[in-house]
């Protein structure tokens, strides 16, 4: 194992949200976990990969509602 795993607690600091926030998109598969029995931990480098994926998404979606 390359990174240690993190807490809900830590991913919710790294992102600014609610820590309920992190549980919920858990539970709803939206966010890369790694459950470990009924823990649910992260990797920074999942999480950071998760975040730019939506970031390219976002901007693909602003780039075409300007392009005329």
């Amino acid at each position: 194992m390359t990174s240690s795993l993190l807490t809900a607690a830590e991913i919710a600091e790294l992102l600014g949200v609610p820590t309920s926030w992190v549980y919920q998109q858990s539970r709803a598969g939206r966010i890369p976990t790694v459950r470990l029995g009924r823990y649910r931990r992260y990797r920074r480098e999942a999480i950071e990969e998760w975040v730019a994926r939506i970031e390219a998404g976002s901007s693909d979606a602003r780039g075409g509602s300007h392009a005329r």
